[in-house]
């Protein structure tokens, strides 16, 4: 049995959820978000102030499906109340960024700077040359915009430099002894 699964997803005040066929729809202060859901192996209903979530059959592929279905229902409430924001930190000398209209533009020890257009329903902020802050109500968008900034000069284990999460630790080597 999930244990994740078997918790109701709460919804605060100011939070109206509704299922469509295959679609939840979930509109809070924020905006809207909506998903698919899987119907042939979980199902999903609307009480007052919650989602439920549960299994069809005793399957292992219902069964692992409930729990991740209930996160991601989760994860729609938590977007269209507080949103979500991802903080990357640059390492380096002469690495920095800052952001230009919709654009972000990084300077990461290439030749060329690195422009990276920011898709819409993301909110990039830049407080100092060498943080990068990441926010949306979409959860899988944010951590996707966030790594694909990181790819672009991925944290080095010799002397840390480069593009890492706030809070990452980063495994460090001794470098060449004679």
């Amino acid at each position: 049995m999930s244990r994740i699964g078997k918790k109701p997803v709460a919804m605060p005040s100011g939070v109206t959820a509704n299922v469509e066929g295959q679609t939840l729809t979930v509109k809070g202060p924020k905006g809207s978000l909506s998903m698919a859901l899987l119907n042939d192996l979980v199902t999903t209903t609307i009480d007052d102030g919650s989602i439920s979530i549960k299994p069809l059959t005793a399957s292992q592929r219902a069964r692992a499906a409930w729990g991740m279905q209930r996160t991601q229902v989760q994860n729609l409430v938590t977007g269209v109340t507080e949103g979500f924001t991802k903080v990357l930190e640059i390492n380096g000398v002469g690495y920095r960024a800052n952001i230009q209209g919709k654009n972000l533009k990084l300077q990461l020890g290439y030749s060329h700077d690195v422009n990276y257009a920011v898709p819409d329903g993301i909110d990039v902020k830049t407080p100092d040359a060498t943080t990068i802050e990441i926010s949306g109500i979409d959860r899988q968008q944010v951590g996707q915009v966030a790594a694909e900034i990181r790819r672009w000069r991925k944290p080095e284990p010799y002397k840390g430099k480069g593009i890492k999460y706030r809070g990452e630790y980063i495994f460090r080597k001794e470098g060449k002894k004679k």
